[in-house]
């Protein structure tokens, strides 16, 4: 028996026509903010105040650390003591102590009555001296002494005893005790006594 056995589809049912097509939505896109002119504006300021009010803050503390780090300034009278301690481990040698102690001299005035010593010849630093009332008339005295006997030794090539050189080192030591800054002290009050009590007459 001879069939053909053909494969039979059925056919489909029309799509229906009003069917709603899906609908595709776009994906959500983020805002765009527009910078403001005036934002930006603060926020410049605002770093540039606080980049300043570091850099202030900087300063203050190095300028702190170094005030409290720095070694307190040598008194000018403690500084010429110094310096005429010093000269005595010359004395074996005049000319090089004479000169030692006149230095330490010169600049004790300068640094304590604002002299011009140190740079000036023994005539023009008396001349000066003579017009100022910073010391009384004993002491430019004893002071143009000293002066003379230390230029004699250094440029007259006069040879000095050690008795001579211990005077003047005496005499340079007197001028520096004398012309010290005094510290005032307060006076001291006498204690104020109660006046003894009358006795009771009967």
């Amino acid at each position: 028996m001879n069939t053909n056995s053909a494969l039979i589809v059925p056919a489909q049912a029309p799509a229906a026509t009003n069917a709603v097509p899906p609908a595709f939505r776009e994906a959500i896109k983020p805002l765009i903010a527009i910078p403001n002119g005036w934002l930006w504006f603060f926020w410049i300021a605002g770093i540039l105040v606080l980049a300043v009010a570091g850099w202030l803050l900087w300063r203050y503390w190095r300028k702190k650390v170094s005030t409290l780090s720095m070694p307190a300034p040598i008194p000018p009278h403690v500084r010429a003591r110094r310096m005429l301690e010093h000269a005595l481990s010359l004395i074996s040698d005049p000319k090089a102590f004479s000169t030692a102690v006149s230095g330490a001299i010169r600049v004790y005035l300068e640094e304590r009555f604002q002299f011009h010593a140190p740079d000036r010849t023994t005539e023009e630093f008396l001349y000066e001296l003579q017009e100022s009332n910073l010391l009384t008339v004993e002491q430019k005295q004893s002071l143009g002494d000293f002066l003379a006997g230390c230029d004699l030794i250094k440029f007259a090539k006069y040879e000095p005893t050690e008795s001579e050189l211990r005077a003047l080192h005496t005499s340079a030591l007197r001028l520096v005790n004398e012309t010290e800054p005094r510290v005032l002290t307060p006076e001291v009050q006498p204690a104020v006594t109660a006046p003894p009590p009358i006795p009771a007459t009967k």
